[in-house]
């Protein structure tokens, strides 16, 4: 299967809210980091019906899981970006597989190496 994009935790919230700015995106193929389900599940206070529907929503993605390449990358884009782990392991997920970042974060904008795709509200 082809992935056209991976997805930011961001744009799965979207998603899971029916946010109609994500309806063009959701005809794509699109893949999740490791780190997505992490973000997504363990939000503290998170009610069962939410995490049944958010797990649903998961399955229905490629997921990505950890490997050494995603953590080289992750390492050097934390040594030269001020970015909070979690991003800088979706940015690494996004360039070690050479498909493009979907968010609505503007902070990835200043990571050079990052093929992004910004949603503007």
């Amino acid at each position: 299967m082809k992935i056209d994009f991976i997805a930011d935790t961001n744009f799965l919230v979207y998603v899971h809210e029916g946010n109609e700015i994500v309806f063009p995106f959701l005809e794509y193929n699109f893949g999740i980091s490791f780190i997505s389900e992490i973000e997504l599940i363990g939000f503290k206070g998170i009610k069962k019906k939410e995490e049944i529907q958010l797990k649903h929503l998961i399955t229905d993605c490629f997921y990505i899981d950890w490997n050494l390449k995603i953590k080289e990358t992750t390492i050097k884009l934390k040594r030269n970006y001020n970015i909070k782990l979690p991003d800088a392991i979706i940015a690494a997920t996004s360039i070690t597989y050479g498909i493009p970042l979907v968010t609505a974060d503007k902070g990835f904008s200043k990571i050079k190496e990052l093929d992004l795709i910004l949603i503007e509200f």
